[in-house]
Formats: C-alpha cells, structure tokens, sequence
C-alpha cells in the first residue's frame, strides 16, 4: 500500500500565572530557563492570549478526563496518558497486550468520558469489509412499490471505532480500515461516504495468540500513531481490582467534552510552539533508525532490517505539542519527545534476526537510541 507521508495525521500541572508574589533570583532564574511553562514566553514566541487561556482550560480538563477514567481503570496512568496524547493529536492508536488487561475497558471508558458516538467491532477471521464500513440493500420505495438501493451505514460510521483484535481479520477487511483510518471515508460499490470528526480507530492485538491470526503489515500499522504496550499492574493495583470490581457494579461516567470542543482542542494542539532544534532532533533521531543512513550508529546497522519513515517525524513533534499542551505547558520541549518517541517508533523499527538472536527488541532499540541521544 501507498505510504503517504503528506497527509494530516493525522499530561499534568496547569501552571498558574502569580505575578504579584515577589520571586528569589533563584526562582526567576529558574523561569528563564523554563520558557516552556511561562505564559510570557509562549505569547513573545508567537502563542496569542487566547490560545494560552486555552491551553489552561485544555489542563484542566485533561485531569478531570483523568480521575474521570480512574474510576472504571485502576493503574495504567502512562498508558491512559499516552491514549490522551494520541486523541487529541488526532491520531489512531494500537493497544497491544495479554488478555485480562483491560485494554477494550479503556476504550469503552474513554468513549463514555467523550460525548461521542461509539461502536465497537470484534474482528475475526471471517468478517468482510461490508460487515465494518455498510452496504447498499434493496428498499421498497414509497410511491408506485419501485425498489431502490439504499445505503446503510456499518459500525465504521462512528466517532470512536474500538476494532478489538484487529490482527484476527483477514487482509480485505483490514484494507477497508486502512481507508477509513488513513482517509476518513470509505468507498462502497464505487461510492464514497465521509466520516464525520472527531473520529479515532483505537485497535487492540494480543501478543502471544497467534493461531487465526493476520499480522498486520507495516504499511498499515504505520498508519496507527502509537503503539502503546499494556503491562500487568502492580500488586496494589491488583488488590484494588479484585477489591472493586467484586462488588456492587459501579454507575456510568460523566461525559465531560464535545466533539466541537475536541476539535477545538485538536486544532490548538497544533499551534502549540516547537524550536526549531526538537524539529533537527525529531528528524535526526528517526534518520538514525534507518540502516541505510549514514547517520545510522554502526549497531543500528547490525540490528534494524528497517527503520521508520518520514510519518514517524511527524507524530514526533505532534505527540511533542499534544503532551505539552495536556500537561499546561505553552511550549513543546525534548522531554515531550523523548516521551512519545517509544510508541511513535516501536512498531516503525523492524529488526533483523541478528538481533532477535541478541535478545534486541524494538524497544530496547528505540530506548538505546534515545539514551545515546541524550548523553551526545
């Protein structure tokens, strides 16, 4: 498939302003090299006052989606953070982890706390792509008893999509995702029917099933802006699970934003500010995922068979902005990076059987890069 890289692809103090308390010259001397949380330097740096009003109001609803999804998901803080990240850099996401996890919990969750429209489709080996995206059917018109074709709609046709199992389904009913994911539209018997925004595919894919399954191609997870791992909790975690999901079954969650708002918020996120060195950075750090490029350490040689491609800057420096925003902050920094950078890259590196040999996963690989990175 087509890998196109020009389209759009498509978390926790609000800092306050407090002008009036009298700062030490160690604090002031700490905000002048804090630019990223100063209001001040977002608006010298281009932000209006609007948008950082807005960013405050995006902060705060960012920790009331938080305690809102805590009260169904026990644990999990980074993995619920990295699933904000992604919906409001409008991206899709990919949840990979063992059964039991809770992963298709998360995304009910998540749909519940956004005023959306919500379908979940559980994809197996003989699901066909009209049973995802609709198909015309014949209807009985009104006037003289003619019969007409009538479209109707499948469970594509929602703003939030859960395709649990995805990797279960065979390849043409995934190629039919891959158009409504990359697309957002579909085409059925050579019509094309839009899909309305906000719209996101959160997919989960169990590891260590693989019997009736069809690994998905690297074309199409390119397409997915994370790839976030679930692990199991703690042990205090795990006492909580069996202390409060064993009991009396807990009411529904508020729904706290709008697909308006959400949209809103989408299009602040890319206005948030970045320097111009995490673009070098961004751009360096994929390049040197590629075995092929010069700039390729000579151990990234011996282990990649094939590294990420230009998409995977992109959702570096959107990642980058929707992190800083969610977290309060006016200004995209290298920590907002180097934090998205795992589940931007992970499922871009493929390794070669040298390194499955070594042990060399593309996780490791990605967090030796960015260790080495940061101690040049």
């Amino acid at each position: 498939m087509e890998n196109k890289t020009s389209e759009t692809m498509p978390a926790n103090e609000t800092p306050v302003a407090t002008p009036e308390v009298t700062e030490s010259p160690a604090d002031t001397a700490e905000t002048a090299e804090s630019p990223a949380t100063s209001a001040e330097a977002a608006t010298s740096h281009g932000l209006p006052p609007d948008d950082v009003a807005a960013i405050d109001e995006l902060g705060k609803t960012y920790q009331a989606f938080r305690s809102e999804i805590a009260k169904s998901i026990i644990g999990q803080d980074e993995v619920v953070e990295q699933l904000a990240i992604c919906l409001f850099a409008r991206g899709h996401a990919l949840l990979m982890g063992v059964p039991g996890l809770a992963k298709t919990l998360l995304v009910s969750s998540v749909a519940q706390t956004f005023h959306l429209s919500f379908n979940r489709i559980q994809f197996t080996p003989d699901l066909m792509p009209a049973d995802i995206t609709g198909t015309d059917i014949i209807q009985e018109s009104g006037s003289g008893g003619r019969r007409e074709f009538e479209f109707v709609k499948g469970p594509v046709f929602a703003n939030i999509v859960l395709a649990d199992e995805i990797n279960r389904a065979p390849a043409k009913t995934q190629s039919a995702m891959l158009e409504a994911m990359q697309e957002n539209k579909v085409t059925v018997l050579g019509h094309t029917y839009t899909l309305q925004p906000p719209f996101f595919v959160l997919a989960t894919q169990n590891p260590i099933e693989q019997e009736g399954t069809y690994p998905l191609p690297e074309a199409q997870l390119d397409r997915f802006m994370f790839l976030i791992q679930l692990d199991y909790p703690s042990a205090a975690e795990e006492k909580r699970i069996a202390e409060e999901t064993t009991g009396s079954a807990k009411g529904a969650l508020e729904a706290l934003i709008e697909g308006e708002k959400i949209i809103a918020y989408q299009q602040l996120v890319r206005r948030v500010p970045v320097p111009e060195h995490l673009y070098d950075y961004a751009v360096n750090l994929v390049r040197k995922t590629r075995p092929g490029q010069p700039e390729a350490p000579q151990w990234i040689k011996d282990t990649v068979g094939w590294g990420a491609g230009p998409r995977a800057i992109q959702y570096l420096i959107l990642g980058a902005k929707s992190r800083a925003a969610l977290r309060g902050h006016y200004m995209a920094s290298l920590d907002d990076i180097e934090a998205v950078a795992p589940s931007v890259l992970n499922h871009r590196v493929i390794t070669n059987f040298a390194a499955e040999s070594q042990g060399m996963t593309s996780s490791k690989i990605v967090e030796r890069l960015i260790r080495e990175m940061r101690d040049e």
